[in-house]
Parts: C-alpha cells; structure tokens; sequence
C-alpha cells in the first residue's frame, strides 16, 4: 500500500460521510452529461475480458463489466480506441488527451487525459486527470492499461482497465472491464460501481455511435 493509500484509508476511517460523498461526486464527474447515451447490453458472465492473460484486480471491490456489437470494420473501431489524443473528438466528457511520448501506443506507453468534475452540494469544480500506462496490447485484438485520477480533493488510487475486440458477423464485438481502487472511491463501493457502470455504458455507447457514424 502506497504512502498516499495509507492516509487516504485514515481520512475515510475518520470521516465516513464524508467520503461517501466524494465517491459520489467522482462518478458524477466522470459520467456527467452522457448519461442519456443509450446504454450497452452489461455482461458479467464467467469469462472476463483479457489481454495477453491479464485482466483486472480479481480482489478490487469496485469492477465493472460490459460488452457491445459495433456494426463498424473492426480497424476503424480500433483506431477509435486507441488513438488517445482524438478521443475528445468522439467523448465528450474527455475534455483533453495527450501523449506523453512518441512513437506508435504500444506497452509502456503514457498519456493524460482530462475530465471536469462540476460542482455539487458536497465539492466545488475541478478537473479529474487521468495517467494511464499501457500494459499489454495486440493490434486490433486487446489493450490494458492502468493508472491513478486525480483532482482536488478526490482521487481514485488505482484503476485498471481491458478491452477487447472480436470480429462477430456483422461487426465487432467489443469487451471491456475496469476496476477502481482507493479509500475514498472505496468508502462506498456501491455508488462507485454504480457510476462506475454508467461511465463504462457512456464510453461504449460513445464508441458505437462514432464507428458506426
């Protein structure tokens, strides 16, 4: 357990509400205005999504799966995903995403990307930012990455996440499970699985209307 882990675990011990609404306010965040996008079937059936063999944090209490046919050729429906500094073309809460080396993705590569978090009853405005570091990756098959988002006064520790794409008839089937870790996301697990949940529908259903545009 990292030294940041510890003192949030503290905090959250100390004051439990308050940290409940902070896990609220971080899915808020990262769901906000994409919440009436049409929602992917969810699936969470015995067989995780993988890439190279690697998965989720089978012990993260927080995880979400879900899964949808893309009626798109699987190249485009890739590129979509994995070029990382056009996704605020296609998502919009992905307000910026930046490479931060050069080259083609590939595994050890970073970028960081951007959400705003608005203001609520419980948190003023700010901006969530995600680092992410690929993992594993095959071309047009998987990718894994992971990494911590951070913004004032909310944080998630940890989070990893996997997608996959499998030519189906009549497009590609596409597969993703992320997980989150960190003791205020942690403080209530049943409200960040939840938004959890709604940004991962958000970003497939997001994925789908522009591979399919």
């Amino acid at each position: 357990m990292s030294r940041t882990s510890r003192f949030n675990t503290a905090q959250a011990q100390a004051n439990p509400t308050r940290f409940r609404r902070a896990a609220a306010a971080i899915g808020l965040a990262l769901t906000a205005g994409v919440l009436a996008a049409p929602a992917p079937a969810v699936a969470d059936g015995p067989t995780p999504p993988t890439c190279e063999g690697m998965g989720i944090d089978p012990a993260a209490p927080i995880h979400y799966r879900a899964e949808a046919v893309i009626k798109a050729p699987l190249e485009k429906v890739w590129n979509l995903q994995t070029d990382v500094e056009r996704w605020p073309s296609w998502q919009q809460p992905v307000t910026s995403s930046k490479r931060l080396d050069s080259g083609p993705l590939q595994p050890d590569s970073q970028f960081r990307w951007t959400t705003p978090l608005p203001a609520t009853a419980m948190t003023a405005a700010t901006t969530l930012t995600i680092t992410s570091t690929v993992h594993q990756m095959r071309h047009e098959q998987c990718i894994r990455w992971s990494g911590p988002a951070i913004g004032a006064g909310l944080r998630i520790d940890n989070g990893i996440h996997v997608w996959t794409f499998t030519p189906v008839d009549g497009g590609v089937l596409v597969r993703t499970e992320e997980n989150w870790n960190g003791a205020m996301v942690e403080a209530d697990v049943a409200t960040s699985t939840r938004f959890l949940g709604a940004g991962l529908d958000a970003w497939l259903a997001d994925l789908r209307a522009a591979a399919e545009s």
